[in-house]
């Protein structure tokens, strides 16, 4: 039933999520009910949606909200392959504006960022005019109601990370000496929370003993291995250590594990993007506006 509203001689017709809520109505004990006694099925409404005649179709014209408040979230993933010298390969982040809108009428928003000039390949929600982005450099558009994605973006070429793993690993005689240190490399000015480290041992590995002097450290069955730190402590450096025993006829080990870390903080962008402000006009109460940024560990990987 969705299909056939959404689809129109095997062509994308209607695709968005707030017309098709008021063309066919979600299930529910009522529904079903009514059905069962009047004996009717169809659950698609007779007549058509306000929003299908409205130059803004992913909003209805009627929303009313008791309070009226929008919520800006910059959710930031950090990608890095750092090789097994230490050096910086690649680091990069993929960013989003993720956007939480609970206004009534029909409100006009404007959100400037501090710094646009640092952030490429952006991609943005329907909603976002592209002339004044173009020009000024500034996300203009009349939100949909609740959740979405209003935009993402990346910043490449980034210099630093928040943390540095130091992986030392030397093999011999059928043993394989493991010590990897974890610290700050840059304080990013918020604490720094769920540092974990993830790795699988190589299939000549038959057993392993390794130690860590902070957080837990867990072996499973196929061989993969998870260190959680959590946050650093001040008064020491987390530290892993411990021995790899080899199969039998393997003097040395030829292949390396690639570690794979994650965080988060809170608070802050590790991009360096910054909101500026959020304005809105077309309204007459005024709503409450909260902001807020996180940063993540994506593709983070360590070569050993």
């Amino acid at each position: 039933m969705l299909l056939d509203e959404m689809m129109d001689s095997g062509f994308p017709l209607t695709t968005e999520p707030n017309i098709l809520k008021d063309m066919i109505a979600p299930p529910n004990i009522v529904s079903r009910m009514l059905s069962v006694v009047t004996g009717g099925s169809s659950s698609v409404s007779n007549t058509l949606p306000g929003a299908t005649a409205s130059n803004v179709p992913w909003r209805a014209s009627d929303l009313k909200h008791s309070n009226n408040e929008v919520y800006v979230d910059l959710v930031e993933e950090i990608d890095a392959i750092i090789n097994r010298d230490g050096f910086l390969v690649k680091c990069e982040v993929y960013g989003e504006v993720q956007v939480n809108s609970r206004l009534s009428g029909i409100p006009d928003l404007t959100l400037s960022f501090a710094n646009p000039s640092i952030i490429n390949d952006v991609r943005f929600h329907p909603c976002v005019r592209f002339r004044p982005w173009e020009t000024r450099q500034v996300l203009s558009f009349v939100p949909p109601d609740g959740e979405f994605k209003l935009m993402s973006y990346r910043v490449k070429k980034l210099k630093n990370t928040p943390i540095y793993v130091r992986p030392q690993l030397t093999s011999d005689a059928g043993l394989c000496r493991v010590n990897i240190l974890v610290g700050m490399r840059n304080d990013p000015g918020k604490p720094i929370d769920s540092i974990a480290l993830q790795f699988s041992l190589p299939p000549s590995v038959v057993s392993s003993d390794l130690t860590a002097n902070h957080g837990s450290f867990d072996v499973l069955t196929n061989k993969a291995c998870t260190w959680s730190i959590g946050r650093i402590p001040k008064d020491k450096t987390p530290c892993l250590t411990g021995t790899l025993l080899l199969e039998s006829g393997v003097d040395c080990l030829r292949e390396f594990p690639t570690l794979l870390v994650g965080f988060k903080i809170m608070g802050i962008g590790l991009s360096g993007l910054k909101i500026d402000k959020l304005d809105l006009q077309n309204v007459v109460y005024r709503p409450y506006k909260g902001f807020r940024a996180v940063t993540r560990a994506g593709n983070y990987e360590i070569r050993t």
